[in-house]
């Protein structure tokens, strides 16, 4: 009996101590799991912080520019409300600590686009003394970088708040949408508190200034085409080419930059935003003069309301007349004209008076009057008015070719042009286009 007691005693004992290794061992295994995936949480965090991830979001609250860019799971969609800490804007620029030991901070690269140091940048602009212009955003400086290559350096002004969301709307947008009619971004610096954008130097300057600025000159006709013509290619990209479709949204002459051969870029993305149907509305942004009437009364921005402000810019290419300077009361003048009818030549620019050319000023005219259509589902879309150009292009270099021409084929040529001129007239109507999509 004493020997039967003395097992149950033994095995009981030790069914407690397998008990409480068993215990301990799944103590040190809970304790291990959650040291590793704390471990693994740390490492994701650490990475999230390093990394610069930049995602356009359609109808972002309280950010006009319809950027955000995460942060550690910050957006800076709240940057406005709840301004990040410098640690945390430091950490979205992709700011790292010094490199072997040097003070110089290393940044990381936002969808490629190439970063500069403040003090490079501060050497090729002659320590910012070489200004070509002043804008919204800020002081813009001719720069002559060690390769050779001539940049225009865009500083955002220390007081500009909304010119901070544009510095990021413009650097996430311009990392995606490349078209020979749109500037090109050609780097970007975060450094020392500031915030610059690096672009390809345009030689000629803008449109504004070269039709009634300081830098005034006469423009021919077939420079105006040209420039109607780059312009509204680099519309219909933003519009049909990109993915998805931006709008700009000032759109304007001070917008419209020229290069060393009169060939036109889109310039100044601070503004832009992708197209959203979500029935959201944003606050009035643009300028004055070339806004569209119905945004001004609904706050909804399409794609019909950059087709207006392309109107305007058009009659300023055929009147050199200051939107800002009562030009939309011109054009209403001339709408209704003498005997009920058009009378686009009250209003062309005196140099484009003489015989085929105001013509076709008139022609485009049309074109212009049909953007700036009240109702903006009467507005042409742009590709419809990137046509009407084409051909309005075509046109004149047929008529410059027929003076190399024998007389035969000159007559070929000529019958060409009045079939043309027949599609324009149709084209051009003051009936109502039929838009290619409801």
């Amino acid at each position: 009996m004493v020997g039967s007691a003395g097992k149950v005693v033994v095995i009981v004992v030790a069914a407690g101590v397998t008990s409480a290794l068993l215990a301990a061992a799944c103590v040190f295994l809970a304790i291990w799991l959650y040291r590793r995936r704390a471990s693994v949480v740390a490492g994701t965090r650490t990475r999230s912080l390093e990394s610069t991830t930049a995602t356009l979001r359609a109808g972002s609250v309280g950010f006009d520019s319809s950027v955000s860019i995460s942060v550690a799971s910050q957006s800076v969609a709240d940057w406005g409300q709840h301004p990040l800490p410098a640690a945390k804007r430091a950490a979205f620029w992709g700011w790292r600590g010094g490199n072997n030991g040097r003070d110089a901070p290393q940044l990381l690269s936002v969808s490629g686009i190439p970063q500069y140091h403040y003090k490079d940048l501060q050497k090729a602009t002659n320590n910012f003394t070489m200004i070509l212009g002043q804008g919204s955003f800020g002081p813009v400086y001719k720069a002559v970088m060690p390769t050779g290559e001539v940049v225009a350096v865009k500083v955002l002004a220390s007081d500009s708040t909304q010119g901070e969301r544009e510095f990021q709307t413009e650097v996430v947008l311009l990392s995606r949408l490349h078209h020979r009619n749109l500037v090109n971004l050609v780097g970007y610096c975060v450094e020392k508190g500031q915030r610059i954008l690096i672009y390809e130097f345009m030689s000629n300057g803008n449109l504004a200034s070269l039709l009634y600025g300081d830098n005034k000159r006469s423009l021919s006709w077939q420079e105006r085409l040209q420039i109607a013509h780059d312009v509204s290619h680099g519309i219909e990209y933003l519009h049909e080419g990109a993915v998805p479709p931006v709008i700009h949204r000032d759109l304007k002459s001070a917008n419209i930059l020229l290069d060393q051969s009169m060939r036109a870029k889109v310039a100044d993305f601070g503004l832009s935003k992708e197209e959203v149907f979500d029935g959201r509305k944003s606050a009035l942004k643009g300028t004055y003069g070339y806004m569209d009437p119905d945004y001004m009364s609904t706050n909804k921005f399409t794609k019909k309301s950059d087709v207006y402000s392309f109107g305007i810019i058009l009659f300023e290419l055929i009147t050199a007349i200051n939107p800002q300077q009562g030009l939309m009361e011109y054009i209403d003048l001339a709408a209704i004209g003498g005997e009920g009818k058009v009378d686009w030549e009250e209003i062309l620019d005196k140099n484009l008076l003489a015989g085929s050319v105001a013509e076709e000023a008139r022609v485009l005219a049309d074109v212009a009057y049909r953007c700036i259509n009240k109702s903006p589902r009467k507005r042409p879309w742009i590709s419809e008015v990137t046509q009407a150009i084409s051909r309005l292009r075509q046109r004149q270099l047929m008529k410059h070719d027929t003076t190399a021409l024998p007389r035969s084929e000159t007559r070929t040529v000529l019958r060409r042009i009045e079939y043309q001129h027949v599609e324009l007239s149709d084209l051009t109507g003051l009936k109502e286009l039929t838009p290619m999509r409801a």
